[in-house]
């Protein structure tokens, strides 16, 4: 069960050196599947795909989003790969998931025609917090439910690597759940869910600025308000 805290609070709890392997070790007892990926919601996977489609549809009409090369971080078993960042549609997306099951599922079942014809690259196994993207390689790196894994230091050093990451003009897009007030802490899966406040405070400290930002509509009463971000590098004063 989630859990209010202060500021203080959770950045003690999320500096305890468990913070990670507790984390790993809850998804590692998450069953592979999709339904595995959104906690049971399964329901919600085409009304996000669309969501997120439509987001950024406009920056795909205009040319200024560039669709070569993307990166799905967090990736799971490549459920957002496979209905959403191949739908925009990118040449070809790389995916970044912690999961040792989840990593062998997408390379051996769920994306298994996708790596064969060469739309998924990469598929890494590492955590976010030490993920570090080739230099200046994707047109958009793509975040989503996965950030609140990450303590405010990680997340923040984690975006600055992020933009090094990003072919000219790239971007970077976030989908997170977001709380109404304060930190809620979910020590189970060692995660924290921010409110909207908290994230726009570390996008400026990784030197980001937020050009649009839009809520997923259409999910189940009594879940997290879910918003989306397009991001891009702020300009040097």
């Amino acid at each position: 069960m989630p859990i209010d805290l202060t500021t203080d609070s959770q950045v003690e709890l999320m500096d305890q050196p468990d913070w990670y392997t507790n984390a790993q070790t809850y998804w590692g007892s998450v069953e592979p599947t999709v339904d595995g990926m959104l906690g049971g919601f399964s329901q919600v996977d085409p009304i996000d795909a669309a969501g997120s489609l439509g987001f950024v549809e406009e920056y795909v009409k205009s040319g200024s989003l560039g669709t070569r090369r993307a990166c799905d971080c967090g990736a799971g078993i490549g459920r957002v790969t496979k209905h959403f960042l191949l739908k925009v549609p990118f040449d070809t997306v790389d995916l970044v998931e912690q999961a040792p099951g989840f990593v062998e599922q997408a390379r051996t079942a769920y994306l298994v025609d996708e790596i064969e014809n060469g739309t998924v690259g990469q598929v890494r196994c590492e955590g976010l917090q030490a993920f570090t993207p080739p230099a200046q390689t994707y047109d958009l790196i793509w975040c989503q439910w996965v950030l609140g894994h990450l303590t405010d230091d990680h997340l923040v050093a984690f975006f600055k690597r992020c933009v090094q990451g990003l072919a000219p003009g790239g971007w970077i897009g976030v989908k997170e759940n977001n709380s109404s007030k304060g930190y809620l802490v979910d020590e189970e899966d060692s995660s924290v869910t921010r409110p909207n406040e908290a994230l726009k405070r570390i996008f400026t400290e990784a030197g980001l600025t937020v050009v649009k930002e839009g809520v997923q509509q259409g999910l189940p009463a009594g879940l997290f308000t879910v918003r989306m971000y397009m991001l891009k590098p702020s300009e040097p004063n």
